[in-house]
């Protein structure tokens, strides 16, 4: 039994090791607000944690989606400014 948790732990430290950088955008609030609501929904804390974490992330890459695109379509909506003519001088009264 020792020697399972042992080769389980190592197995987790290895993967924890060669995983890059993950962006939790979205996950993490979602996934305390999926726990919550597992939670007493049946106690369910986990199950709803992670689907809270799916939800979150699919919500963060529309929202970034979104943003996107109107960052893109803003400039081309956008007339062009006029320009600015200097003022004439008046005329010197003689």
């Amino acid at each position: 039994m020792k020697s399972k948790l042992i080769i389980v732990l190592s197995c987790a430290i290895a993967l924890t090791a060669a995983s890059g950088i993950a962006s939790a955008k979205g996950c993490l609030k979602g996934a305390a607000v999926g726990a919550v609501a597992g939670h007493y929904a049946g106690h369910h804390a986990v199950v709803g944690a992670i689907g809270g974490c799916v939800v979150g992330r699919h919500m963060a890459n529309k929202k970034a989606a979104e943003q996107k695109a109107q960052a893109a379509a803003a400039p081309a909506s956008t007339p062009a400014p006029a320009p600015v003519e200097a003022p004439a001088a008046a005329p010197a009264n003689q």
